[in-house]
């Protein structure tokens, strides 16, 4: 397939009901295993990548160290690939375009792109998060490519979730204004109550993902809520670290 084609290929594996489920990698080796395994797409985690490269998480990673990851990752699999983008590395629109077309020409057809002021807990204003959810599509279409836009609200990660009920309606208008701008689907990390998903999936514009964590229900159950796609974030690492730790204590 060519890019244009994954990228269409990638939006239609977003069905409400049937979620398309991306266990983040952070490497080419990651991404060949999953592909081999059966996986439809291949999904990066912000965390994961510049955990395994040293750096912490919030764009840490130097941008030209996290291209060269994707476009290795981008040769070794034809699988459409998405990746975790965090804020665009930019402040200033011209940079973020320009950011978004060397993220293109290293081979991803998505990514997440957070509502999250980086290096600080605050959020960007609405129209703020709009207008660079705009320089993005326009962007992309310019060079010719679907770009599958997946819109990340931090509203619930930074908050309790005794607070999650009374979020919900600024999720949703954040939706709203995400989709209107050209986003392609609704990302809620850090929501995990059922109730709260549903109403979510409900009112939404657009496809919606949650990131599995906590105690979550089974995929399945999740499925009925609506969501059109699972991700595991940071979990696989974590996972794949403390076996190999785990490993290494048990031959010592």
């Amino acid at each position: 397939m060519t890019q244009v084609e994954k990228a269409r290929h990638f939006h239609a594996l977003h069905t409400a009901g049937e979620p398309l489920v991306l266990y983040n990698i952070w490497d080419a080796g990651g991404a060949k295993a999953l592909s081999d395994a059966g996986t439809a797409a291949i999904a990066t985690g912000s965390w994961s990548l510049a955990a395994a490269q040293g750096y912490a998480d919030g764009e840490q990673i130097p941008l030209a160290f996290v291209l060269q990851i994707i476009r290795r990752i981008s040769a070794t699999v034809t699988l459409p690939l998405t990746v975790d983008f965090e804020g665009g590395y930019a402040t200033e629109h011209s940079e973020l375009a320009d950011n978004i077309k060397q993220l293109i020409a290293a081979g991803a057809v998505g990514l997440n792109f957070e509502d999250q002021v980086i290096g600080s807990t605050g959020i960007h204003q609405i129209p703020d998060q709009a207008a660079r959810i705009k320089t993005i599509r326009q962007t992309a279409d310019d060079a010719g490519l679907p770009l599958f836009i997946n819109a990340r609200t931090d509203l619930f990660l930074q908050s309790d979730p005794s607070q999650h009920a009374g979020l919900v309606e600024s999720a949703i208008e954040r939706c709203a204004a995400y989709a209107e701008a050209g986003a392609s689907g609704f990302f809620v990390p850090g929501l995990t109550q059922p109730a709260l998903i549903s109403e979510v999936c409900k009112a939404a514009k657009l496809p919606v993902n949650v990131m599995i964590m906590g105690d979550m229900p089974p995929l399945k159950e999740l499925a009925q809520l609506g969501i059109a796609r699972a991700s595991f974030g940071p979990a696989p690492y974590i996972n794949a670290l403390e076996h190999l730790t785990g490993a290494f204590n048990a031959v010592r």
